[in-house]
């Protein structure tokens, strides 16, 4: 009787050790596998020019980071404001996304971005220029990984200059007036043309800067009611009284600067070193007489730099998966290879040396390669003369209207200057 009990027993534990091993096996093959990671990626305008090199940097990227999948998705680049600012209000924004300081730093005052210092080690953040990484900061917290540089060269007519009489371009504001100055009385035509518009181009705002002007103070007030201020005013309201400006600056941004350098109007252009290719498809003769120099500064040799920058939203749902991505696009290797193969300039220490030596190996003949090899020379000392801050657009827009006041005689430059920093004071 025993012998049946034990066999019964040793029949229901086999029974149901068969029952467990079944439903394991079961449970094992049905469950789904672990959930793979996406990282959506957001570009402004790079397709279809730059589809090959992203597609392969995202295959690294995923071969490197085994569950991680990254969806690219292009942007064009007037539409990528209003779709960002969208997609931030519905908290549906991508987990890394282009954009520049400028209106980062815009969403940055909204607390849009993660702020990255917590997720950052310092061996990271010394990969890239100091004054770069500056650029990516608002009160202190960091708002954006840097990406890409462009720094402004003078792209100069040299037949027109001839003309003049002017045998260098000039490399300062005082040089900029006598030139000026010599291109009207000699030929009848202007040296340059800087837009007053607010909406436009902020290149006078950055000269009030590079004039040794405060534009505003630790506490956010205006500090540039002051003789520097005054006296920078004081320099584009008599260029434009004195006829060596034309009177479309009023009125016209700086496609007006384009199309008038390309018609031969005037002999001085601030832009892009890669904008030589466009004048030799555009107006070829302006082209062949066409040289680049440095930027034009002023007391403080100080030059301008156009930052691109990665943020990360601070809704994202992949905060270290996004971070991870952002660093690889822009280490140094990589860095390197997109500066090359979109004529730009790399924001990380170790790249931009690799690629001044690269310059350095090519014959450096055409007039692009010496405008790049110009503005490669200027990035050390380089820098974004107007950093990240709240109402950026409002303090350009109280400094232009108010010059244009001056311009137009409507106010004395003193009395501009002091209304210019009243609308920015009371702002709020």
């Amino acid at each position: 009787m025993k012998r049946w009990k034990s066999f019964f027993m040793f029949a229901f534990l086999g029974l149901t050790l068969s029952w467990l091993v079944s439903c394991g096996t079961s449970q094992s093959v049905d469950s789904p596998s672990p959930k793979t990671a996406e990282v959506e990626f957001w570009t402004m305008q790079l397709q279809p020019k730059f589809t090959d090199y992203f597609n392969q940097l995202i295959a690294d990227f995923e071969t490197e980071n085994p569950g991680v999948k990254v969806r690219w998705v292009d942007v064009p680049w007037s539409a990528m404001e209003s779709k960002i600012l969208t997609a931030v209000a519905a908290k549906t924004a991508p987990d890394v996304v282009n954009l520049n300081p400028d209106f980062a730093s815009t969403l940055a005052s909204r607390n849009a971005w993660l702020e990255l210092d917590p997720y950052i080690n310092q061996s990271d953040r010394d990969l890239y220029l100091p004054k770069i990484w500056q650029a990516n900061t608002l009160n202190g917290k960091t708002f954006g990984i840097p990406w890409y540089l462009t720094t402004r060269v003078t792209i100069y007519n040299t037949q027109l200059l001839e003309q003049a009489g002017v045998t260098q371009p000039p490399t300062t504001f005082a040089e900029l007036a006598q030139v000026a100055q010599q291109v009207r009385n000699a030929t009848g035509k202007y040296a340059f043309f800087t837009t007053v518009v607010p909406e436009d181009s902020a290149e006078i705002l950055e000269s009030l800067v590079q004039m040794g002007v405060q534009l505003v103070d630790e506490n956010g007030q205006a500090a540039f009611n002051t003789p520097q201020g005054k006296a920078a005013f004081q320099y584009w309201v008599d260029l434009y009284k004195n006829q060596l400006l034309p009177r479309e600056v009023l009125t016209q941004g700086h496609r007006r600067a384009i199309e008038l350098y390309q018609a031969g109007e005037i002999a001085i252009l601030s832009s892009g070193p890669e904008f030589l290719n466009a004048i030799a498809t555009n107006a070829p003769a302006i082209a062949d007489v066409s040289a680049a120099g440095p930027q034009i500064t002023g007391d403080t040799q100080k030059r301008n730099v156009a930052v691109m920058n990665l943020a990360i939203p601070r809704d994202t749902d992949q905060p270290e998966n996004a971070l991870k991505f952002a660093l690889f696009v822009t280490n140094p290797d990589n860095q390197l290879a997109f500066a090359q193969a979109a004529n730009v300039l790399p924001s990380t220490i170790n790249a931009i040396e690799r690629y001044k030596s690269e310059l350095e190996k090519q014959p450096n003949v055409t007039p692009v390669e010496k405008a790049r090899n110009v503005s490669a020379s200027q990035l050390p000392t380089a820098e974004v003369l107007i950093p990240a801050k709240q109402d950026l657009n409002l303090l350009q827009k109280a400094i232009y209207d108010n010059l244009q006041a001056a311009m137009l005689g409507e106010k004395t430059v003193d009395r501009a200057v002091e209304d210019a920093a009243t609308e920015w004071n009371r702002r709020s």
